[in-house]
């Protein structure tokens, strides 16, 4: 039987936190004598009540214990009802065309995909800029201590793996999952703020510095103009945020263990140097190809790093329409975005360690077939990879391109031409929210799609955002049955 009571209670306690931060861009808008401050003091209001109400009805002295069962369904109703209350500041303040427009942006936000649905977000209100932001916040930390407690749990796309690595390596700094937690959100706030002082100090006012900041540590890319980070045109602002956004894409552990003396650590991690080898290889690559192309070698080098690593940690800000710089650097950013930054950071893509598995496991199956007799165990660092962890993290990839596939073939019921629906798809899925073609566009704008594709395109935020199985795993019959 499936324990409701504590799965409600753990959604009124998350309401409660995300009625607290409505307050905060309520705040805004009233110092800036606009009438939107009364629209999230009715959200803020409406999400404290149902809040409060889930946990009043469903606090209780004894403890439970999850089954498996109860966790996924924890986790995917968490995910909903925050999107759904979320969503109010944007229903109640009339940002969004219409209502599926808002609960669009709400999910686009806390998926921290940065796929948007605003038109004429240059004129939309301090406190509306601002919500979107702190919801790729939200989002953000939210994903990284899912990756860390729930999903290693579940076994979901060899998480397990990460797991022992992570409990190897955390017993000798905090030996509680609490003080941990704890560690990773200070770690989180601290990179946040020093983003914010990094941008202020790079040109940015400080309410657009601490509105990037926010989208740049979650790898959300939400910006506070149409334009995205092309409106700045500065290289000083362009470098802060590459370095914060590399950062957001680096396992936020290994910068505990960083803060707790241990800087080896991070140059050591086979993640993060395979990471940056991606980052430097492609980066290389769209420079040469834009420079033989008749661009400046300086504009072809800052804008190619820039957008690179924008689009490998799945942030999604853009200095320069890519999109017209050819096939092959669009096919580049594509293949980037799969591949996505590290676990337990929070950037989306299917992670750098998935790809590191299976090159592992194929290579050693290779070397099998040239050697039948032969002992080969495929290693990831430095330790054998048991043999369940590449049976999930093969699921885990043949999900993304059933996922992929199928999401393609339903958008196209909508009329929609074959690279929108596949560039849609990929994004999506992803959490990488930049657009390509001619309706989406470079800038990410979703409002031009039908209405039956947004939802579709929601699902697809929160199914590559949870990790495929996490959502999936409710449609089956097998999962309902005691």
């Amino acid at each position: 039987m499936i324990a409701f009571q504590p799965i409600f209670f753990t959604s009124g306690l998350f309401l409660i936190s995300l009625s607290l931060g409505m307050v905060v861009p309520g705040l805004v808008d009233f110092f800036h004598h606009d009438i939107n401050w009364q629209a999230f003091a009715l959200s803020s209001g409406v999400t404290l009540f149902v809040g409060l109400l889930l946990v009043l009805a469903n606090r209780s002295e004894k403890v439970q214990i999850l089954t498996v069962r109860d966790t996924f369904l924890l986790t995917a109703i968490n995910w909903l009802t925050t999107a759904i209350f979320a969503a109010l500041p944007f229903i109640f303040t009339y940002s969004t065309p219409s209502l599926t427009d808002s609960f669009f942006e709400a999910i686009s936000g806390l998926t921290t995909t940065g796929a948007t649905a605003i038109v004429r977000l240059d004129y939309a209100s301090h406190g509306i800029i601002l919500w979107r932001s702190l919801l790729q916040w939200f989002g953000g930390i939210g994903i990284v201590l899912m990756a860390l407690t729930i999903l290693p749990l579940l076994r979901i796309g060899g998480m397990q793996l990460f797991r022992s690595e992570f409990s190897d390596r955390s017993e000798k700094i905090l030996p509680k999952v609490s003080q941990i937690a704890s560690a990773i959100l200070g770690t989180y706030v601290f990179l946040t703020f020093a983003c914010t002082l990094a941008l202020w100090w790079a040109g940015m006012t400080f309410f657009d510095a601490f509105c990037h900041a926010l989208s740049t540590v979650s790898t959300g890319g939400f910006s506070t103009f149409e334009a995205s980070i092309e409106y700045f045109d500065d290289p000083y602002i362009e470098t802060v945020l590459i370095i914060f956004m590399i950062m957001g894409a680096i396992t936020l552990t290994l910068f505990v263990r960083c803060i707790q003396g241990d800087v080896q650590t991070l140059f050591k991690d086979n993640q993060v140097r395979t990471l940056f080898k991606i980052l430097i290889i492609a980066s290389l690559a769209t420079t040469f190809w834009l420079w033989q192309d008749g661009h400046e070698f300086t504009y072809a080098l800052r804008h190619s790093i820039f957008n690179v690593t924008s689009i490998l940690t799945t942030t999604g800000f853009n200095s320069q329409d890519y999109s017209l710089w050819g096939n092959f650097p669009i096919m580049i950013m594509l293949a980037l975005s799969v591949i996505g930054g590290c676990t337990g950071s929070t950037s989306g893509g299917i992670k750098v360690f998935r790809f590191q598995v299976m090159y592992a496991t194929v290579k050693t199956q290779i070397l099998q077939l040239r050697r039948p007799h032969g002992v080969f165990i495929p290693m990831y660092n430095g330790k054998p990879i048991p043999e369940g962890i590449f049976l999930s993290v093969f699921t885990f990839f043949a999900l993304f391109v059933a996922c992929l596939g199928t999401l393609s073939l339903a958008l196209s019921l909508f009329e929609l031409d074959l690279l929108t629906c596949l560039f849609a798809a990929l994004s999506v899925l992803n959490n990488m929210g930049t657009g390509f073609g001619d309706i989406l566009g470079d800038t990410g704008a979703y409002a031009a799609l039908p209405t039956g594709a947004k939802w579709l395109l929601m699902f697809g935020m929160l199914v590559g955002r949870l990790e495929y199985i996490t959502i999936l795993i409710l449609f089956s019959p097998k999962f309902w049955r005691d």
